[in-house]
């Protein structure tokens, strides 16, 4: 593939040498350095002068991942400027006068599997990258790149001019992720996509799908219908409900991947469980009769943990949702099973922890879940107790951090907020940006990070537009601390840089929470 590519521009080369020479343009100066990236690359060198974007631009790729990429790219410039741009077009198909090449590198540079060049000269773009994922990321900043207007003086036909220069890119941590609890309130599959879309804008690698809580079961289970006939039919305040067919979820899976993002399902127990013990009562442990639940209580339910149709149940569903899940996860929940005498919550974990493995996934889990003997490869994901987030990290496993305090994007804003809860606190969107990961746990070493999650609980919220008004702006900034380098984590340099993505925001048509702390153009 990268021969024909080879091939390619050797003979653009040629003909465009054997083209009468034309009037160069004079491009109004640049500073690619000071474009409002968002997360800001690790270094940028500006050359001063522009790439103009055209009718007569086309995209070469080096192989059939990679022309994916280019396809999505040239998606993007049409939604943008109405550009048709061509993908792999043969020779003479197309009157070419600017070229971008999206290529695969073996670069020594290129440290990561999402490590990406951008190359920008006058009348051309490279971009390389060691695989497609970090060509994905490497389109991202390209198209963030792209002014919203064209310039009209400088040749007979619009040119929307792109900064020259160089961009060396790299994620500070390979997890970057946002949570959606689509159990308290269930959201349809395009409402997930267009969250999808906007994630992925800004360098998200993960959506983690909260499919099971107290109030409603969301995910299709062949092998126990009920689960969705009764426990889908619920939702906090009384609403229908909903649920996802596995086609359905097959869907979401794909979207995502086009976007080289993975889904990660969980299944929350052995609390926060009533749904499915409401669905199938001899799963049930607290002694009670079950009852439907719309409320917001936590900490009331829990399976049976000594009962093997509770294991013989919990391998049913990790197997089916496990075999529509390519990512290399299944996460077990595992927070506030108050009920659940610890004794019999460490035998279930650990138990479980082997069902996760034997469907060939690495089980993660809430820090809850560090109390059991977990295996290494068990990631453990920190909400509030450090403790055993160290405990696990002792022990070998990765940590995913998510605070309540810092990242949990149902907390309101500020005592005038809409929609949310206060109970981690008040996070406004400065608070929500100024702190270091990387340093936020004491004792806790950088090798064992393996990223950042933002969750998002559905309690209040229960559309599309609630759900932005809690996700933005906070998840940009989020995404920022997950990609870019500490040093280039400001927070005076990220809200004018912020500011000036209202324009993305208002094209995705996105009901984002417009803060005072944020200058907006």
């Amino acid at each position: 593939m990268l021969s024909r590519l080879i091939l390619i521009v050797t003979a653009i080369s040629f003909m465009a040498a054997c083209q009468p020479k034309k009037r160069e343009i004079i491009f109004p100066k640049t500073d690619l350095s000071k474009t409002a990236l968002i997360p800001k690359p690790l270094k940028t060198v500006p050359t001063n002068s522009a790439f103009g974007l055209s009718k007569n631009t086309v995209i070469y790729t080096s192989g059939s991942k990679y022309e994916q990429v280019g396809l999505f790219l040239s998606e993007k410039v049409k939604s943008k400027t109405d550009l048709d741009i061509s993908v792999n077009t043969n020779n003479g198909e197309v009157s070419a006068d600017r070229h971008i090449y999206i290529t695969e590198s073996d670069s020594v540079d290129l440290k990561t599997p999402e490590s990406y060049q951008l190359y920008i000269k006058k009348d051309s773009i490279f971009l390389n990258a060691k695989t497609a994922a970090g060509a994905f990321r490497g389109i991202q900043t390209l198209r963030q790149l792209i002014p919203n207007k064209s310039n009209d003086t400088l040749t007979d036909h619009p040119l929307w001019l792109i900064p020259t220069g160089k961009i060396f890119d790299e994620p500070k941590f390979e997890y970057r992720g946002a949570m959606l609890d689509v159990a308290r309130h269930f959201f349809t599959v395009d409402e997930v996509k267009k969250y999808v879309d906007i994630l992925a804008y800004y360098k998200y690698n993960v959506l983690h799908l909260h499919l099971s809580d107290d109030q409603g079961w969301r995910i299709e289970i062949k092998s126990w219908p009920k689960l969705t006939q009764i426990g889908g039919a619920t939702e906090v305040g009384g609403g229908a409900g909903g649920y996802y067919t596995q086609d359905d979820y097959r869907e979401l899976v794909e979207y995502a991947a086009q976007r080289h993002m993975i889904i990660i399902p969980e299944i929350d127990t052995p609390g926060h469980t009533n749904a499915a013990s409401l669905s199938y009562p001899i799963l049930n442990g607290n002694g009670k009769t079950v009852k439907s639940y719309t409320g917001t209580r936590v900490g009331f339910s829990t399976f049976d943990t000594r009962k093997d149709t509770v294991y013989s149940f919990l391998d049913d569903v990790i197997r089916e949702i496990a075999s529509l899940s390519p990512g290399p996860y299944f996460h077990i929940g595992g927070d506030e099973s108050h009920v659940t005498r610890k004794r019999d919550y460490i035998h279930f974990v650990e138990k479980v922890e082997k069902i996760v493995q034997k469907h060939n996934k690495q089980m993660m889990g809430w820090n809850e879940i560090a109390q059991g003997n977990i295996s290494a490869s068990t990631v453990t994901q920190l909400w509030n107790e450090p403790h055993n987030a160290l405990k696990a990290a002792k022990n070998g496993s990765k940590i995913v951090l998510s605070p309540g305090e810092k990242t949990y994007l149902d907390m309101k804003y500020d005592s005038l907020s809409k929609y949310g809860l206060d109970w981690a606190g008040l996070i406004p969107v400065d608070v929500a940006y100024k702190w270091n990961p990387e340093t936020y746990v004491e004792g806790l070493s950088t090798e064992s990070i393996l990223g950042i999650e933002a969750p998002l609980w559905s309690e209040t919220i229960s559309n599309i537009e609630e759900l932005e008004y809690l996700a933005f702006p906070r998840a940009i900034g989020y995404a920022e601390l997950g990609w870019s380098s500490s040093e280039n984590c400001n927070w005076e340099g990220y809200r004018k840089r912020l500011a000036m993505h209202v324009s993305f925001l208002n094209r995705m048509n996105v009901n984002y929470y417009p803060t005072k702390l944020v200058d907006w153009e």
